[in-house]
């Protein structure tokens, strides 16, 4: 892949941090990059979500934490941005 491409991608990503927690770091983008992509296996291929997870408990409670991370992070930013809206 070309520099040119890997900029745009990083750029989408970091925007897509941003809209969704509220703001952006390297940390949390990296939190957002596991979450979108563990959700989007565990949406396609089911079976091998499963089996990951069975294969690695400890790793699957990471992951189940991360979520909850994310969405309390999305709630809060929501939150925000409604009473923005309505001040």
């Amino acid at each position: 892949m070309t520099n040119d491409f890997e900029e745009k991608f990083d750029a989408l990503i970091k925007k897509y941090t941003e809209l969704l927690l509220g703001e952006w770091s390297e940390e949390k983008q990296e939190k957002v990059e596991k979450w979108v992509v563990y959700t989007y296996i565990s949406k396609s291929m089911p079976a091998l979500t499963k089996h990951w997870n069975e294969t690695y408990p400890n790793a699957k409670e990471h992951v189940v934490e991360l979520i909850k991370e994310i969405k309390t992070l999305n709630d809060k930013h929501r939150e925000v941005m409604a009473n923005k809206k309505n001040s």
